[in-house]
């Protein structure tokens, strides 16, 4: 396959560009105009381990967040905890806290599996979530390997998207490690394939590229509204095994070496108008991130402070 065949014309791309704008309900001219930028913060639910949902619904607001993202195991079990308490109860719950259901993360589901939880997102009245999940096909490929199997998933994906569209949902594939979607040149070819599918894009995760700012705030540009979601955690020491807690935390913004700064100053000229998620994983997974909600929240606080001075120019 020539790669040429596959890749949009400078005006295919413009059109799809402002086609992603109208379905996100933003302003032609808002590319342009950055200056009332802010970054939306969900919280993931995962931050507090295994939690009860009541209990975390409180902290949403706390941690400057407008919307929860709930998690299943092995990284939380609050996923798990709306199948005990029941659609009702977990409606109650949100209308309480005034809280809406930003983002259900699917990996645990698969991409050819979220359309029961566009169903339970649908059940409590959720507008506009996300469904975070990774890619199905062959690791470490490229080239035209790469680009026909981006094509391949994306083909299978078709139905996935327009189910979300039918709800003004969205699905964002994460570049994970040990997956299709894993370096910039896949990222660039799921952005090339889903020109004409504005409701698939990509969980933009930092954590899982070079830690280089310059390369990634370019490719944020490159990639510009196939963005959907972006993850605020870097590599940091990594989590993979035991250390202590202050290194573990290095993946936290603000606490490790990479600059968010030029990343954010990207996102704001691309106009990121998704959610924005500080996140980092413990060791093993499934524990509270400190031994306190309050100590969570302060934390994710902190995070979210360093952000906001990264935002100015």
């Amino acid at each position: 396959m020539m790669l040429m065949t596959t890749r949009p014309t400078r005006r295919r791309f413009c059109q799809s560009v402002l086609a992603s704008v109208a379905a996100l309900g933003l302003p032609r001219g808002s590319f342009a105009d950055t200056s009332a930028f802010k970054l939306r913060y969900i919280l993931a639910s995962a931050m507090y381990g295994t939690t009860a949902l009541a209990d975390i619904l409180p902290e949403v607001h706390k941690a400057g967040a407008t919307a929860l993202d709930i998690w299943p195991k092995p990284h939380g079990n609050q996923r798990e905890q709306v199948d005990e308490l029941g659609v009702d109860a977990f409606e109650t719950l949100l209308q309480k806290n005034h809280v809406p259901l930003g983002c259900i993360t699917c990996y645990a589901y698969g991409p050819f599996g979220l359309q029961p939880q566009m169903q339970l997102a649908q059940q409590v009245g959720s507008r506009q979530t996300v469904f975070v999940t990774g890619a199905s096909g062959p690791k470490g490929q490229t080239g035209d390997a790469l680009d026909k199997a981006v094509a391949q998933f994306v083909e299978k994906m078709k139905p996935h998207h327009d189910a979300a569209a039918k709800f003004d949902y969205t699905i964002a594939i994460e570049n994970h490690v040990n997956s299709l979607i894993e370096s910039p040149e896949s990222m660039r070819r799921l952005a090339e394939h889903t020109t004409d599918m504005p409701h698939l894009g990509i969980a933009f995760g930092p954590h899982h590229l070079e830690q280089d700012a310059a390369m990634q705030a370019k490719l944020i540009e490159d990639l510009g509204p196939c963005v959907k979601f972006f993850y605020a955690q870097q590599h940091g020491k990594g989590a993979s095994k035991p250390q202590p807690v202050e290194d573990e935390h290095m993946q936290m913004p603000g606490n490790g070496p990479l600059d968010f700064k030029p990343l954010v100053q990207s996102l704001k000229k691309i106009n990121f108008a998704g959610y924005t998620e500080i996140f980092m994983h413990p060791f093993p997974r499934g524990v509270p991130i400190r031994p306190t909600t309050d100590a969570i929240t302060a934390e994710i606080n902190t995070s979210r402070q360093y952000l906001d001075h990264c935002m100015k120019d």
